[in-house]
């Protein structure tokens, strides 16, 4: 799910940096503001919402949306939602709030560093945890067309995972095709821990291998299509683990 998601330390670390300008030079406290703090957002719909090669719709559709606060220095803090299917542990929609630092490290090499929270605010009070705390690093490079990351993601032993702690390894690569709007795009998951799709249907293996080939096109300004093909090791299970083709219809603004 990158999809790009974020602490109170990014606000607080925002919020400071407004104040001090604000205070030292009032006149131009608005144009510092303005040019230092940007806002970006998205709204989605997809034919399926998988994160980690599982499907989280029941292999229907799926209305998503995010908005991100950045700041110059590289701090950011955003929130991205999306509609499930309604069930007493997760509820009808995941709510992420997330928050971090992006920057280049060195040339041509960005690190992105962050902590996610995933909430489920229409959850059934009636059953056990389920919200999760993930903090995660990436690193991303581009050279001409391609674009490459690397990242890790880490939940510590929360009630819950049961107590345990959850291992997700990724790679993400991108290419886009010169003098089109198309680009290519591919990735690669391993999952070490009780989110494996596996011990989540009450087997033994908390080991599991998720991945998707796709393509997107930009076709008006912010409106982009695009279609992946995703799969996951495991169980194969209709509408929850099976391959499946998944389309987006997406604008970013």
């Amino acid at each position: 799910m990158l999809k790009s998601v974020r602490s109170l330390l990014a606000t607080t670390a925002v919020a400071s940096a407004a104040f001090v300008a604000f205070a030292a030079t009032p006149a131009l406290a608005q144009e510092e503001s303005e040019s230092d703090l940007s806002v970006s957002g998205n709204v989605a719909i997809v034919t399926d919402y998988r994160f980690r090669g599982v499907s989280l719709s029941d292999g229907k559709a799926a209305v998503q949306g995010g908005i991100d606060l950045a700041h110059s220095s590289g701090f950011y803090v955003g929130t991205w939602a999306s509609s499930l299917e309604d069930s007493p542990l997760y509820g009808s929609m995941e709510l992420d709030i997330y928050g971090g630092w992006s920057g280049e490290v060195t040339s041509g090499l960005n690190l992105d560093v962050g902590l996610l929270y995933y909430a489920y605010p229409s959850k059934d009070n009636g059953v056990g945890p389920s919200d999760i705390f993930e903090p995660y690093v990436k690193l991303s490079t581009t050279v001409g067309p391609v674009g490459a990351t690397l990242g890790v993601a880490y939940a510590w032993d929360q009630d819950s995972l049961g107590d345990e702690d959850n291992l997700y390894l990724f790679a993400d690569l991108e290419v886009g095709i010169p003098s089109t709007p198309i680009t290519l795009s591919g990735h690669i998951g391993y999952t070490d821990g009780p989110l494996a799709p596996e011990y989540l249907l009450g087997g033994t293996d908390k080991t599991a291998i998720d991945w998707s080939i796709g393509a997107s096109a930009t076709v008006l300004g912010g409106l982009s299509l695009g279609v992946s093909y995703i799969g996951s090791q495991g169980p194969n299970v209709d509408d929850y683990t099976d391959n499946a083709v998944v389309g987006t219809l997406s604008y970013s603004f």
